[in-house]
């Protein structure tokens, strides 16, 4: 069977013409009508129907079709991956995320991966809405919570940790809440609330779950836009802690109740198949699930250092033990 023939047929049918394949393949419209008559021959099957003006599969042909198109996308695919391994890698990768993961997170992975990978290109697109990766034409997403399309394969990176934080400022004016009920009469700036209140179930790190009603005047469906009315001391907000370190580690966002956390979103990696993918996506997705679940680790990392310090403080605040006397 001469490939170049079966090469012919496929690009007569997805251009939808002999002139238009023709045109694309740089070839005599002639000799394209020769390879699918004598590819016809070959099988012993009609599989064009072929009138003055437009052409129609044969159901032979549309299975034919079926099969053959896929099995040459393969062998495209196989060759791109071949070449791949002997030379630097190239092209652009296109990305989509959260708005939030990717200001404060995704940049500088990024940032270190093409510094490594020159010759890649990588094109990003944040957005809070839900993108379809194959009509849209994306490579791979960064997506945080429940995936709700079955058909791309995912890759778990972790949980994001989410507590509730304060300025400094908002709780000399308005006090620290000592008990989950107190956040009720506190003013809390909510996330993706459009009645300006919210139920909060959260954690504590005995395993018990509770939820809180509360409420506030200001809610947002961006959660840098959270943050920032957070730190400007307009009330309590739950935030994921790696969008907070570096404000908690200079004292500018103090964590309240810090016992007790939000039931964390998952975060994956999400491509659109398995089947075949490009060394290039392939080498940027092993990137971000290495670089993503690190930065959960240094959340819990610098949690834990915390609780350390918390406990070190308490123990040297307690009052020492008196000695007892033992007389013989």
């Amino acid at each position: 069977m001469d490939l170049n023939r079966v090469s012919a047929f496929v690009r007569v049918v997805q251009d939808g013409s002999f002139t238009a394949a023709a045109r694309a393949l740089r070839l005599p419209k002639s000799s394209i009508s020769r390879s699918v008559a004598q590819l016809e021959h070959d099988l012993g099957i009609r599989l064009l129907h072929r009138t003055t003006r437009q052409i129609h599969l044969t159901d032979a042909g549309a299975a034919y079709f079926e099969r053959v198109s896929r099995a040459l996308g393969d062998i495209g695919e196989a060759t791109t991956a071949a070449s791949d391994t002997q030379s630097e890698l190239s092209g652009v990768v296109r990305i989509t995320a959260p708005v939030d993961i990717g200001i404060w997170s995704l940049a500088s992975i990024v940032g270190r991966f093409v510094r490594k990978h020159p010759r890649i290109r990588v094109e990003v697109s944040l957005t809070g809405r839900v993108v379809d990766l194959v009509a849209e034409g994306f490579d791979l997403a960064v997506r945080a919570g429940p995936l709700r399309d079955s058909s791309l394969i995912a890759r778990r990176v972790g949980e994001l940790q989410s507590v509730a934080y304060a300025s400094p400022r908002y709780l000399a004016r308005r006090g620290v809440p000592q008990e989950l009920k107190d956040l009720a009469d506190h003013d809390c700036v909510l996330f993706r609330s459009a009645s300006g209140t919210a139920t909060w179930e959260l954690r504590h790190t005995d395993g018990t779950v509770a939820s809180v009603d509360v409420g506030g005047l200001i809610a947002s469906d961006d959660l840098s836009f959270v943050r920032k009315a957070v730190l400007a001391g307009s009330g309590i907000g739950v935030l994921p802690t790696f969008l907070c370190g570096r404000a908690e580690a200079t004292g500018k966002l103090v964590r309240v109740l810090g016992d007790w956390s939000l039931n964390g979103a998952v975060l994956h990696v999400a491509y659109p198949s398995a089947r075949f993918v490009p060394q290039r996506v392939v080498v940027l997705r092993e990137h971000l699930l290495s670089e993503l679940g690190n930065i959960g680790k240094e959340c819990e990392l610098r949690t834990a250092r915390r609780e350390s310090r918390k406990a070190a403080r308490a123990a040297k605040k307690r009052p020492p033990r008196s000695a007892t006397r033992v007389t013989a």
